[in-house]
């Protein structure tokens, strides 16, 4: 099983003294760190697509094998709402090209006002190039329907499982050959840091699910206080034990 375990952004200033030493500059957080973690989530991408030069530089900053997970822009998602999805998909997949083969899956987050509309995300899984890894993350209860399912697994995308409060807020669907998880909030202290019970209650599930010849793709999104940092470490080796035990 290959683990890509990671955190959601890695430009956080409270990480400062956490994950980068307090006097490493801001310009070289990026270098330091894919040091400690093999993949990271590109999170801002959400809010406004990076250039191609922008991508260009991530790649060249990064060593082989790096992997970034890019977050699909809110235009598509959150704008659109995945209708005519065909411009705002090949620009976003134009721009992330330029990350070469530190490109990893694309994450589609849909808007939790957004109800199931099953040929809506079937005709957007089908603008993506052929080989693309997609995620897709609905957060509206709808969503949960065989037909839903089926669209997924026929394209080939992975139902992100998402975690919140400690807790799966998604059906625990396998519908690709890889998984995609992610985890926003959990309740242990000092918040929003995950307890030992649920990261492990986490790799079990993982590791009763998917076989070892599959990608696991996992990003920790509970910035505040470089949380996200310590889970992920804690993460990679519960996950670590389950793979090599």
């Amino acid at each position: 099983m290959a683990l890509f375990v990671g955190t959601s952004g890695w430009q956080y200033r409270d990480w400062s003294g956490v994950l980068y030493p307090p006097d490493r500059p801001q310009r070289l957080w990026l270098e330091e760190y894919t040091q400690h973690f093999p993949t990271v989530e590109v999170n801002n991408a959400f809010y406004r697509l990076p250039t191609p030069e922008t991508f260009t530089r991530w790649r060249t900053r990064t060593p082989p094998g790096f992997v970034m997970a890019v977050k699909a822009s809110r235009f598509l998602t959150h704008v659109k709402r995945l209708r005519e999805p065909a411009e705002p998909v090949q620009r976003l997949m134009t721009h992330a090209a330029f990350l070469g083969d530190r490109l990893g899956p694309v994450l589609l987050q849909l808007p939790p006002t957004l109800r199931a509309d099953a040929a809506a995300l079937d005709a957007c899984l089908a603008c993506f190039p052929v080989g693309t890894r997609v995620a897709v993350e609905p957060r509206h209860p709808s969503w949960w329907t065989d037909e839903v399912r089926t669209v997924l697994v026929g394209r080939g995308a992975a139902l992100c499982w998402a975690d919140r409060g400690s807790r799966p807020v998604t059906p625990m669907w396998r519908t690709a050959d890889w998984a995609y998880v992610r985890f926003h909030e959990g309740r242990a202290r000092p918040a929003p840091r995950y307890g030992r019970t649920a990261l492990r209650s986490w790799a079990d599930r993982i590791a009763d699910t998917w076989p070892r010849s599959a990608d696991v793709h996992a990003y920790f999104n509970n910035d505040p206080g470089g949380a996200a940092v310590v889970d992920a470490r804690a993460f990679t080796r519960l996950m670590s034990g389950r793979v090599n035990g």
